[in-house]
């Protein structure tokens, strides 16, 4: 009984350690690196635990059911962090240590008002042809501009009120270029990823290029590509109705 309860606490420790941890790096009480450190050694601590509950249960079998009982939640709450981690393990393996994606390859789209924002972020905003293009043709080939037959201000104005139901902070609109820039926080670390939506008259129709690049991390697990891939789909169905 003893044993299964000090495995509870300990599950449920660990499971607080792999929470906080990004938590801890957006609130600026830790910097990155041991954010991190904080999820490996947590997702391991994790694994170790799980194996030893499962590995447990045959023993406390005859222990009674609140003994057992607790190790069955000691396990969920391990194998549910173990789960998680190896999860976010496999996209970080599957795809390029890239963090900045277009719809354009040859002209992406530039970040303008978002300069300023990004001055202290690791990732500047000019784009790297040479490390991001030849990665992202071969990673995300279905990445294209968006060709809508709707009047270039129209397309913009079902395009800002998509960033709004996004919950996106809107940073500039210029009607002038055709271009929107905006940011989203992602919730855990408080990362953030800038957008740049650029809108050209093409043939009697809109195109509509998208750029998305995060301001920290070589590697953005392909959370840049999915962005657009889910914007620019959600755009098209909106003009469409």
């Amino acid at each position: 009984m003893v044993f299964s309860r000090i495995m509870l606490y300990l599950s449920v420790a660990i499971a607080a350690v792999f929470l906080i941890s990004g938590y801890g790096y957006q609130w600026g009480l830790w910097e990155l690196g041991l954010a991190f450190s904080m999820l490996r050694y947590g997702a391991y601590a994790a694994i170790g635990v799980a194996v030893i509950s499962v590995l447990s249960l045959w023993f406390l079998r005859e222990r009674g059911a609140k003994a057992v009982t607790y190790m069955v939640i000691a396990f969920l709450i391990t194998t549910t962090i173990s789960v998680t981690a190896l999860y976010w393990q496999h996209r970080a393996n599957s795809v390029p240590p890239i963090h900045d994606i277009t719809t354009d390859l040859n002209s992406p789209p530039e970040f303008v008002a978002m300069v300023r924002l990004r001055e202290d972020a690791p990732n500047p905003p000019e784009y790297d042809q040479e490390e991001s293009s030849s990665a992202q043709r071969e990673a995300y080939p279905d990445i294209a501009p968006l060709i809508v037959n709707m009047d270039l201000e129209e397309v913009m104005d079902h395009a800002v009120v998509l960033v709004g139901d996004r919950g996106w902070k809107l940073v500039a609109i210029n009607r002038n270029d055709g271009r929107i820039e905006a940011t989203e926080k992602l919730a855990w670390f408080g990362f953030k990823d800038d957008v740049v939506i650029r809108f050209t008259e093409e043939n009697g129709a809109t195109r509509v290029d998208m750029r998305s690049k995060s301001r920290v991390g070589r590697s953005d697990l392909g959370v840049n590509a999915k962005r657009i891939e889910r914007f620019l789909s959600d755009l098209e169905s909106r003009v469409d109705n």
